[in-house]
């Protein structure tokens, strides 16, 4: 690593000029090309997937993407002359545009039911003749524009459906970003005190995670991506990209200050804080990567955008960062170091000194007590985990300001929040007598406690599927749907159909969307112990130990149950949601606790990698536990820190941007990186070593025979470099 980090400190203009061009190149195609985001996925062998295929094959009308076109009368009803003369050529004129296979007029005779009984609320049924997986943008686009030429002072137009909800305009991700990017200069302008040491991380994060934006655009055409992972990229990348490049410029610093000159303290920073911040990006790479373990398609274009995004700020830590240290010269210290360095010659740095070392002999006299406070606390805040449910948030969760949060509410207040999902009941049928049958289901379907209504079944032309539509009392993200869905499917419908030779299924999006959450949630557990076996026999690898990779393993679940928990009380009891900004309590979207999980085990190695590898190397100079401990926090306390304060904001600031699942996504990982790097790092593992005394680094002879030996050690900055191998 040593020669690569020379060889762009060396051809630092040549390096600069070749990641500035990538970028411009990169982004130009990327805006050309434009973007094709899609919120694909398919669930084999569930009654949603099945009953889907059916209504593809026997009713091609009914089988693409349903959406709704909702207006109010402000004044009188909707039946009035100067509503109707406006609304019913707008539908008229919808339904001869391209994709729209029919539309189902309230005014019909098949819009029965589609009026309020107030009279002041209708909506027109828009079938695509595709689903959103497959349904062009723009005629979406194209429906939404003439849909919303009917408004007037006298009636209010929306638009409500997921083909709708994703020809939304993207939300700007810029603000976020700015104030995420202002925050993490404060944070290093206070640690460093130097503004060129302050402006390197986030230049090296920004041109990375410019690029990484623009590639997951170009990679929208080739793999479904869902349209909120380019927010997301940007929140990891900004967030992990500093992260990294805080470490490096830590040891560069660190290294000038003690007499290096800037060739060599860069070189050693890379072969260095260089070598962890690898392990670390490759760790949360294979995290994210991990996700295909689940075998479900929707996770696999956000584990491959988000994995080339986090790549690309390690690529750039390696070789960007090493060109910008080069041209900036000594200008990373500060006026007063540079001065204090000419004067006085190299400066030393008392690890005997300082709020670290007070806090760390603390913990060391200590240990018992302060494991078992950090321990509870961490417990206290994971209970909420426990009433964790997970789903799929609905329209009315949507951005204030957008049509589909608008026409959620419209159709609520007309008819009910059940209305914004039905269930799909559908059968394949062979003859009158299974006709009969599935009428016969229907009916019972209709009594169930929690169902407002249903509409008559309707055979297809060719006489081998009927289906129809139910309409739960409930919003489609509220538990009571969860459990009406779970009555009809294992209770009332096998009661009615039994006797009969039909098999009644449900479908629709939202039962699509909980069967989603159920098989995503049922193999969680497998993606959570690959990712804790994963972090055990790396961190084995590196330290060569058992209770320290076990002790990781524990506090990694730890932090996620944490995690888990805040969001739980944020997201689903309320608590905070005045400051946050959003008005509804829900479920936890089903696939962001497994990105947070990746993010997490990821940054834990990292904070776990940097502080324990300064322990090990003072173990393997003193074979003093408590020493090797106390310096190895000592030294680390303040790094750890501020990275974990950078990264706490960045991601907080994502609050900023009104989407739902960002939002749970900023709250989530900020929250975990709170307790990991303020509870676990600073406390809990310190203490956990000095109670466990030499046993610490204790590996069997038989396995460390057995283990291969990964390299990530820090060396003495003062010593001359070497270049141990990385295995």
């Amino acid at each position: 690593m040593s020669s690569l980090a020379r060889w762009c400190f060396r051809h630092r203009v040549l390096v600069l000029a070749f990641w500035l061009v990538a970028l411009v190149v990169i982004a130009g195609a990327a805006g050309a090309a434009k973007t094709a985001y899609s919120e694909r996925f398919s669930l084999p062998h569930t009654q949603s997937t099945e009953a889907g295929n059916i209504l593809t094959k026997d009713f091609p009308k009914q089988s693409g993407d349903n959406d709704q076109i909702v207006f109010e009368a402000n004044h009188g009803t909707v039946t009035s002359p100067g509503v109707r003369g406006r609304v019913e050529p707008m539908l008229a004129k919808v339904a001869s545009l391209p994709h729209v296979a029919n539309v189902v007029s309230p005014y019909g005779p098949a819009g029965q039911g589609q009026i309020s009984k107030s009279g002041t609320i209708a909506f027109a049924q828009v079938n695509f003749d595709q689903t959103v997986q497959d349904l062009p943008i723009s005629a979406v686009k194209k429906v939404m524009s003439v849909a919303e030429g009917a408004r007037s002072p006298g009636v209010q137009v929306q638009l409500n459906g997921q083909a709708i909800e994703n020809a939304q305009p993207e939300k700007s991700s810029g603000n976020s970003t700015g104030l995420g990017v202002v925050f993490a200069i404060i944070v290093l302008g206070i640690v460093f005190g130097a503004l060129f040491a302050a402006v390197i991380p986030i230049v090296t994060a920004l041109i990375a995670i410019g690029i990484g934006y623009s590639i997951t655009g170009l990679m929208s055409h080739v793999i479904a991506i869902a349209s909120f992972v380019p927010i997301l990229g940007l929140l990891l990348g900004l967030g992990v990209g500093v992260d990294y490049a805080l470490f490096i410029i830590t040891r560069h610093r660190k290294a000038l200050r003690a007499g290096r000159s800037v060739e060599e303290s860069a070189v050693l920073a890379l072969n260095t804080s260089g070598r962890a911040v690898f392990f670390a990006g490759i760790t949360v790479c294979i995290a994210l990567l991990g996700q295909f373990t689940l075998g479900i398609n929707f996770l696999y274009g956000l584990a491959i955008a988000s994995t080339v995004t986090v790549a690309l700020t390690v690529l750039a830590a390696m070789t960007l960062m090493p060109a910008l240290l080069g041209i900036m010269g000594m200008r990373v210290l500060s006026r007063r170091e540079r001065r204090q360095l000419r004067e006085h010659g190299p400066i030393s740095e008392e690890a005997t000194k300082g709020f670290w070392w007070r806090w760390s002999r603390m913990i060391a006299n200590r240990r018992t007590p302060m494991a078992l406070g950090a321990f509870l606390l961490m417990v206290v805040i994971a209970l909420p985990l426990f009433s964790i449910r997970l789903g799929l948030s609905d329209a009315g969760s949507d951005p204030p300001g957008t049509t589909t949060r608008a026409a959620y509410y419209m159709l609520a207040r007309g008819f009910g929040p059940g209305f914004n999902g039905p269930f799909q009941l559908v059968a394949t049928v062979n003859g009158r007598d299974d006709v009969a049958a599935f009428q016969r289901v229907v009916q019972a379907t209709a009594k169930a406690p929690g169902v407002v209504a249903v509409t008559p079944p309707r055979v297809s032309p060719s006489g081998t599927a009927a289906v129809a539509l139910l309409y739960p009392s409930t919003s489609p993200q509220a538990k009571a749907t969860t459990v009406l869905l779970k009555t009809l499917r294992h209770s009332v419908i096998p009661r009615a159909q039994s006797g009969s030779d039909i098999h009644v299924l449900v479908g629709g999006t939202t039962a699509g969307q909980q069967d989603f959450a159920t098989v995503l949630s049922s193999k969680m557990w497998l993606f959570i112990t690959v990712i804790v076996v994963l972090a055990f026999i790396l961190l084995m690898a590196v330290f060569r130990s058992l209770l320290i990779p076990l002790i990781a393993s524990v506090m990694n679940l730890l932090s996620i149950g944490a995690a888990l928990g805040i969001m739980v009380a944020v997201f689903s009891w309320g608590w905070g949601s005045g400051i946050i900004g959003f008005g509804r309590t829900g479920p936890i979207e089903v696939f962001v606790p497994v990105i947070m999980i990746s993010v997490l085990f990821g940054l834990s190695m990292d904070y776990e990698v940097f502080l324990v590898s300064r322990m090990h190397e003072e173990w393997i100079k003193t074979r003093d536990n408590e020493e090797a401990v106390t310096t190895g926090q000592t030294e680390t306390g303040r790094v750890i820190t501020a990275a974990a304060l950078i990264m706490i904001l960045v991601f907080l600031s994502f609050l900023l941007g009104g989407e739902l699942i960002i939002d749970q996504f900023g709250v989530g990982l900020a929250g975990a990186i709170i307790v990991d790097a303020f509870i676990v790092r600073t406390v809990l593992v310190p203490a956990l070593m000095h109670v466990n005394g030499r046993a610490n680094w204790w590996l069997p002879a038989w396995l460390d025979r057995i283990v291969p030996h990964l390299h990530v050690d820090v060396p003495d900055p003062l010593e001359p470099i070497r270049e141990p191998e990385l295995v």
